[in-house]
């Protein structure tokens, strides 16, 4: 690590819509600024993590750090990180990316209804958000609020506290977020391997890609508890009960460090150019980078074309947790930034700014700034 390229990053932030203002602004000015009380952030250069980095307060009641260690909830980055998953039980032959995903379902069936009967749902379709599905998110549930099982929130079925997952469009006539989707893949994923979710992407993605901080749960607990940073709503107060709890772990329910998600969006860059020994095979990858109905998103992933070079990236939010991850589909570059505060995407396009700057981005501004 370059102690240098990292103050430079520090110091650098900037809009990007005026990427040589001067002068440009501290890191701790605009988490100030933003009222964000810890920030984890993951430098990628050539293929490798750059560096890491914790700031400010993993909890601004006790005033406990943040650091490298630091566990935030991924949020919906952990639909991308579902869909290599998912992919890979593709590659084994134990899904298949254009069947009705009814076929997989055992505990569950997709109900049938004029649209499924015009075209049916398919994993493609779910993991690229155009399988005609709904509830686009998840509320989360207290600590001391009961959690539902899958199935109940699959149905609509209280405990839930979000309506049935049906299909109310016609499968690939458009593009329309859907966590709903995701929760149907995760149930397809622990029907055909017979284990837990969290099992299923630990073995699968997780081990591979040597993310050791990362995991799905529907509530931290145990020794995690004392890594975790604690939720801070947008008044900058802690949330009531830390953090919240989600069943819905293939859409929401990751939790991991900035630098473990960078170990991810490395795989992905070196598979892209064929390197398998990052713990995602190259098919997986290009497959999460192909365009369904929307040309702005891939399977699991968030396609950024900008000035003729493309990035992929995905990002969360969770009450109380912002997060977002960037990458370059060939230069190798790339960033991961979450934080304990619902005003992290306001941050975040300085910081990446000042990043992009700093290692000389392709095509990440426009050319001639």
């Amino acid at each position: 690590m370059s102690e240098t390229e990292m103050w430079n990053v520090e110091h650098g932030l900037r809009s990007e819509q005026e990427p040589d203002q001067s002068p440009t602004w501290t890191r701790a000015e605009r988490m100030a600024h933003h009222r964000v009380p810890g920030l984890s952030l993951a430098v990628i250069s050539e293929f490798r993590i750059a560096w890491a980095n914790g700031y400010g307060l993993a909890n601004a009641e006790t005033g406990a750090p943040v650091t490298t260690d630091t566990i935030f909830q991924a949020a919906s980055i952990s639909k991308a990180v579902t869909a290599a998953g998912a992919l890979r039980a593709v590659e084994e032959g134990r899904l298949a990316l254009d069947e009705d995903i009814n076929r997989a379902l055992r505990s569950w069936r997709l109900p049938e209804n004029e649209h499924t009967a015009a075209a049916p749902v398919t994993l493609r379709g779910l993991l690229g958000h155009t399988a005609g599905t709904t509830v686009s998110g998840f509320p989360g549930y207290l600590a001391d609020a009961p959690l539902p099982t899958l199935l109940q929130v699959l149905d609509g079925q209280a405990p839930a506290n979000t309506p049935p997952i049906r299909v109310d469009l016609r499968p690939g006539t458009a593009w329309r977020y859907s966590g709903g989707g995701y929760c149907i893949v995760q149930q397809a994923l622990m029907d055909r391997w017979g284990e837990p979710f969290q099992e299923i992407m630990e073995a699968r993605v997780l081990a591979p890609v040597g993310m050791k901080s990362s995991f799905f749960t529907e509530r931290l607990k145990g020794p995690r508890v004392r890594r975790a940073a604690w939720a801070h709503r947008s008044s900058g107060a802690v949330l009531e009960s830390r953090w919240l709890g989600f069943p819905e772990l293939a859409a929401a329910g990751m939790w991991s460090t900035a630098d473990d998600l960078a170990r991810f969006v490395v795989a992905l860059q070196r598979a892209l150019r064929g390197d398998a020994r990052g713990g995602i095979a190259p098919r997986v990858a290009a497959q999460m980078l192909s365009t369904s109905v929307s040309d702005g998103y891939g399977l699991g992933l968030q396609l950024l074309p900008r000035n003729g070079e493309v990035y992929f990236s995905h990002g969360g939010s969770n009450p109380g947790y912002t997060c977002l991850f960037v990458g370059h589909r060939t230069a190798g570059c790339g960033a991961v930034m979450m934080a304990n505060s619902e005003h992290g995407f306001a941050l975040f396009p300085e910081l990446l700014a000042a990043i992009a700057a700093e290692y000389g981005w392709p095509g990440y501004f426009p050319q001639g700034e």
